[in-house]
């Protein structure tokens, strides 16, 4: 598997390079509204679970490409699991920014962050967006089911504002709500409060946008997602947004992108990068169109193929067609 992925059009980051630290799933929560199946087994070790010049590598061989790397709005760390389990995020991260002058951004569940080695790890980042969907135990358990070994609640919160305390860069809260799970007045109203410790420079919420690992994980409906805004808008001096029905949670296809590759990429080499994609998260023909900056008609004849043939799965879900692989399916 392939560590690096994109890049793709982020309606909140722009034209990202996504960087997948970790084999799936590597992860110290089993959260109910997750795109990727069940971790075999929860774990809050930190390892190089990947080695770090592999990465390091892979990364350079990407930014012998510069025309490709000019275009760039951004490098993403994230992983099929928890990025901070990995012990060389830090030097992953150094070494992004002393190559380029692109920022680099983190996607995390926060939770490592009362660490003061992983708050280290991250201050050269220039975007760290933490997650915090619950300042509740009993909500925090129902909707992230962390690990035994995971730190409690109060502990992920204080790392959380501690970090927002000594980072010069931008902290992104993103609040994922999941209907009569984390939603609840009471829990909007401990939110708040946790806000108001963290400080970040914005808050971001989002709900159930993907097929979910558990069928019973809801979305919120917009005008219930408008009135939580409102909410934290009154205790909050920074900016809130919405990201479900922003279309940030799917690939833009507007903006810029690869050279148009419909007639040059083959089918075999698409349904690599498709196959790559998909073990990643559910996608839909549209994502994956405008990841591949293929055109929609060719993309779609592709993954029927693929589909007749049996490499992919397809589920309905929102409406919408999201292609899986066997091999996520079945995990």
């Amino acid at each position: 598997m392939k560590h690096l992925f994109g890049p793709v059009n982020s309606r909140r980051l722009g034209l990202s390079q996504g960087i997948d630290l970790l084999p799936p799933k590597t992860c110290n929560f089993n959260c109910i509204y997750c795109e990727i199946n069940k971790a075999p087994q929860l774990s809050c070790e930190r390892g190089e679970h990947v080695p770090t010049e592999k990465i390091i590598a892979e990364i350079d061989g990407l930014l012998q490409d510069e025309a490709r790397v000019r275009d760039l709005d951004v490098f993403t760390i994230t992983a099929s699991g928890e990025p901070t389990l990995h012990t060389g995020i830090g030097a992953i991260i150094r070494h992004i920014k002393e190559k380029t002058a692109k920022p680099v951004a983190i996607l995390t569940n926060g939770s490592q962050l009362h660490l003061k080695e992983v708050r280290d790890d991250l201050l050269a980042a220039d975007i760290v967006i933490p997650s915090l969907d619950a300042a509740r135990p009993e909500s925090f358990r129902r909707v992230n089911r962390p690990a035994k070994c995971s730190a409690d609640l109060e502990t992920i919160i204080q790392g959380i504002a501690d970090f927002s305390r000594q980072f010069s860069g931008e902290v992104w809260l993103e609040i994922l709500l999941v209907e009569n799970i984390n939603d609840t007045p009471e829990d909007i109203a401990a939110l708040k409060n946790a806000i108001g410790r963290i400080r970040p420079t914005r808050v971001q919420l989002n709900t159930v946008a993907r097929p979910p690992f558990e069928s019973f994980a809801k979305p919120l409906t917009r005008k219930r997602m408008e009135e939580v805004k409102m909410e934290i808008a009154k205790g909050y001096d920074g900016p809130v947004d919405i990201l479900a029905g922003s279309k940030d949670n799917e690939i833009s296809d507007s903006g810029k992108g690869r050279e148009d590759t419909s007639e040059a990429i083959s089918a075999d080499k698409a349904g690599e990068e498709i196959i790559e994609m998909l073990l990643r998260r559910p996608c839909t023909a549209t994502d994956i169109a405008a990841t591949l900056h293929m055109d929609a008609e060719h993309a779609a004849k592709i993954l029927q193929d693929m589909e007749k043939s049996g490499s992919l799965t397809a589920k309905i879900h929102g409406g919408k067609k999201y292609y899986r692989t066997l091999e996520e399916e079945n995990r």
